[in-house]
């Protein structure tokens, strides 16, 4: 990014040279694929902060449409918004299929918010992560997600930032799909809170009654199971390790550097780790961190270490990733604290990884080609 300082004249003139209208896949400078992609992870911080509290904030009192983290993640979706308009109106940064994931994406995400506003206000506590109205929330962040990630393998520097910004990029799509797995990561704590100190959980009284209501019994322990693990303990454990492992290996395809998918296990792991500490510390109900992933991650790698074909990996893949991951999660919860998991789900998680990895293997080249960039936005 061009060393000149920020004052208003200089920001007028950027904004008088670049603010024309113009078709995506536009030669782009590489002072502005610097700012606007900068700005792109500003917003998708401020989103991921604010998403993050927000489970945390649902399992200690009911939901609030001006609630801090909802202020949070707002703000970062009026950058990401505003973003969007300046790739679709100047054609910069972004070429047809790049703009169209994040027009998409973004478009359905702000479509799910008076959505699930009107859910909430029907239906009331909707804390479960796996609603219709949160998924489309999950989808359309992905495919914000995807189109920055697809916009910054195209545009940005090959420099010494190109292969971090794509790993923290593809992390960020990694922890969008594995949300929903945190309903259980959180609710697992949630009834352990009640268990060490019954009637003084993390929930406050307002959170108990209304879930006791829910199911017309007196505040108790079945209020407190009803909305903190909701869902078939099968769940978790097909859609972590079958689907959301994947982007580990997508992202080690996509990067092609070793240990590409430990250091995406890494950066989420240690996310949440940070911020187990952080609400720990503020009092705000922690989740069970899924410290299982580090060693999903690096059998990944493992395998992509291993003397065999590109179409025999997802087969061999499937089999050695599911089985460290399986051990590691049941290790964790006997150690630590983890979701409960059925057991009867390892083959099925492991065929779903199989043939999930297999389609990413085929499809993985079309969607990262990309036409030779100009040399002014290769230039460093």
């Amino acid at each position: 990014m061009s060393t000149k300082g920020w004052s208003v004249a200089r920001v007028r003139d950027l904004w008088t040279l670049y603010w024309t209208r113009g078709t995506a896949g536009r030669q782009t400078p590489a002072e502005l694929v610097s700012i606007m992609y900068g700005w792109w992870f500003v917003a998708l911080a401020l989103k991921l902060l604010g998403g993050s509290w927000d489970i945390s904030w649902h399992f200690w009192t009911i939901r609030d449409n001006l609630a801090p983290p909802h202020d949070l993640n707002t703000v970062g979706t009026g950058i990401a918004v505003a973003l969007v308009l300046f790739h679709t109106y100047t054609g910069y940064g972004a070429d047809k299929t790049t703009l169209r994931w994040m027009q998409w994406g973004t478009g359905l995400f702000l479509i799910a918010i008076p959505i699930d506003v009107v859910n909430h206000t029907v239906n009331g506590l909707d804390i479960t992560t796996w609603s219709p109205s949160h998924s489309l929330l999950f989808i359309g962040t992905a495919g914000m997600l995807i189109g920055v990630a697809l916009g910054w393998h195209r545009n940005a520097v090959r420099g010494r930032w190109f292969a971090p910004g794509l790993v923290v990029l593809l992390t960020l799509v990694f922890e969008d799909f594995w949300f929903p797995n945190e309903q259980q990561e959180y609710g697992v704590l949630e009834i352990a809170s009640w268990d060490a100190n019954p009637g003084h959980p993390y929930a406050n009284q307002e959170l108990l009654q209304f879930a006791s209501d829910q199911i017309h019994q007196p505040i108790g322990r079945a209020g407190i199971a009803h909305f903190s693990l909701p869902m078939p303990d099968w769940v978790y454990p097909v859609w972590g390790l079958g689907v959301c492992v994947l982007l580990f290996a997508l992202g080690r395809q996509i990067v092609g550097r070793r240990w590409t998918a430990t250091a995406m296990a890494g950066l989420y792991v240690g996310f949440r780790s940070v911020l187990w500490l952080v609400l720990t510390a503020t009092t705000f109900p922690p989740s069970a961190v899924p410290f299982f992933l580090l060693g999903a991650g690096v059998a990944v790698d493992l395998v992509f270490l291993l003397p065999v074909s590109r179409w025999l990996r997802p087969f061999v893949g499937a089999i050695a990733v599911t089985a460290v991951s399986y051990a590691l999660l049941f290790g964790q919860s006997v150690l630590l604290a983890a979701p409960p998991q059925a057991g009867w789900t390892v083959p099925i998680s492991a065929a779903v990884l199989a043939a999930l990895w297999l389609a990413a293997t085929a499809l993985t080249p079309r969607l990262t080609a990309a036409k030779a960039a100009p040399a002014q936005t290769l230039r460093a």
